[in-house]
């Protein structure tokens, strides 16, 4: 895989919290389709395959890891 752009243009972050499953869903600009790879620690780096840009990150047990890096 070449490798992903990951700040190439600065666009407005977007984020929503499903707090009945603990996810937390972060995206560089408007949410849309992508391919995910599970980076580890329950988190999922979300890229568009064509552009190799990317696009958001997906953080599941966002809430237990918060808590234990604040204490």
């Amino acid at each position: 895989m070449d490798t992903l752009k990951i700040l190439q243009a600065s666009e407005q972050a977007n984020w929503d919290y499903d707090d009945e499953a603990d996810v937390l869903y972060l995206s560089v600009g408007e949410p849309r389709s992508a391919v995910g790879i599970d980076i580890g620690d329950g988190v999922v780096l979300r890229y568009d395959e064509e552009t190799q840009a990317v696009v958001g990150l997906t953080v599941m047990g966002y809430e237990p890891s918060l808590l234990r890096r604040l204490s």
